[in-house]
C-alpha cells in the first residue's frame, strides 16, 4: 500500500523531486553545448569552481547560462577570492547576468588567495546590497575529512542567518542521509536541504575527474570508503533510481523539509539525463 506524504503518494513524491533537480556540472569547453542539447530549462544547473579553472570560468559560464533561460548557481570558492574589492566584482557580474543564486563553499585550493580562508569569512563579508536571494552553504552527511561531525552541524547553525539553504554533500548511503537531516533538524537548523547524489557516471571516470577538476571532496570521500567503490564498480553497483527512492518515505516528510535533489552529474550530462526521464515516465 501506497503511504501518503503530505498529501502526495510515494511515487508523487518522488516525481516532484525529479521534475526539477539541481545538475552540478564543471566549466570544461563543451559543458554549454552539452547543457544547450540535453537539459530542459526546468533544471538549475550548478556551476563548480576550482584552483585549476579559477573564479573567472565559473562566474563566465554561469552568465552565458543564465543569457539561454538557465537558472544558474554559480559557487563562490572563498579561498579563490582574494578580497571584498573582488568579492563586489563577482557580485556585479552575476547582478548583470541577472543570477540571484550561490552557492559559498570554503574551496579546495590549499591556500587562501586572500583574506577568506572559509566560507563563513565570505558571507560575513557580503554587503548589505549584494543582490543575492538565495545563498547555499554545504551540509555533510559523511564525515568530513578533516572536521567533526559536531563541528559542521555547528557550523549550518552559525550560518542560517546568512544562508538559505543547505546542500549536503554526494553520499551513496540513503541510510546516512536520513539520519543526518533528522539530526540536522534535531539541532534546530531549519534551512531547506538539497539532497547531494551521484548521477549517471562511470565510476572510473568519477573518480579521475574527480582529481582532473578540482572536486576533491568527491574523490577523498570515494577512496575513504573503498567497499561502497568497490559496490559501483560491481555490475548493479550504485544506481541513482534506487538511491533516491530508498530516501523516502521519510525525506519526503514536510517536517524534513527537503528542498529537492543535487546531482553531481561529473558532465555525465545526457546520460544522468536520460535517466531523470526515465524515472518520471515510470512514475507516471
Amino acid at each position: 500500500m501506497v503511504r501518503p506524504l503530505g498529501g502526495l503518494s510515494v511515487g508523487q513524491a518522488l516525481a516532484e523531486f525529479l521534475r526539477t533537480p539541481r545538475y552540478e556540472i564543471f566549466p570544461t569547453d563543451d559543458v554549454l553545448d552539452l547543457v544547450a542539447a540535453h537539459v530542459p530549462k526546468e533544471v538549475t544547473l550548478a556551476v563548480t569552481a576550482s584552483p585549476r579553472r579559477g573564479l573567472p570560468a565559473t562566474v563566465q559560464l554561469a552568465a552565458r547560462l543564465s543569457q539561454l533561460g538557465y537558472r544558474a548557481v554559480p559557487h563562490l570558492s572563498a579561498r579563490l577570492i582574494r578580497d571584498r574589492a573582488e568579492l563586489g566584482q563577482i557580485l556585479e557580474a552575476l547582478k548583470a547576468a541577472n543570477i540571484q543564486n550561490v552557492f559559498v563553499i570554503a574551496g579546495d585550493a590549499r591556500e587562501p588567495a586572500g583574506q577568506f580562508p572559509d566560507s563563513m569569512s565570505l558571507l560575513e563579508a557580503l554587503p548589505p546590497d549584494h543582490g543575492l536571494t538565495e545563498i547555499g552553504v554545504t551540509g555533510y552527511p559523511e564525515s568530513h575529512p578533516f572536521i567533526h561531525d559536531d563541528v559542521t552541524i555547528q557550523a549550518m547553525w552559525d550560518k542560517r542567518r546568512l544562508a538559505t539553504y543547505i546542500v549536503s554533500n554526494m553520499s551513496f548511503d540513503p541510510a546516512t542521509v536520513k539520519r543526518w537531516v533528522e539530526r540536522v533538524r534535531h539541532r534546530g537548523v531549519e534551512l531547506p536541504i538539497h539532497i547531494g547524489m551521484a548521477g549517471v557516471a562511470d565510476p572510473a571516470r568519477l573518480l579521475r575527474l574527480s582529481t582532473k577538476i578540482g572536486v576533491a571532496d568527491a574523490a577523498r570521500f570515494l577512496r575513504g570508503h573503498p567497499s561502497w567503490l568497490a559496490r559501483m564498480f560491481r555490475p548493479g553497483g550504485y544506481e541513482p533510481g534506487r538511491f533516491v527512492s530508498a530516501l523516502l518515505p521519510e525525506l519526503a516528510q514536510p517536517d524534513r523539509r527537503v528542498g529537492g535533489l543535487h546531482v553531481f552529474t561529473f558532465n555525465e550530462i545526457e546520460p544522468t539525463e536520460r535517466w531523470r526521464r526515465e524515472m518520471l515516465t515510470r512514475l507516471a
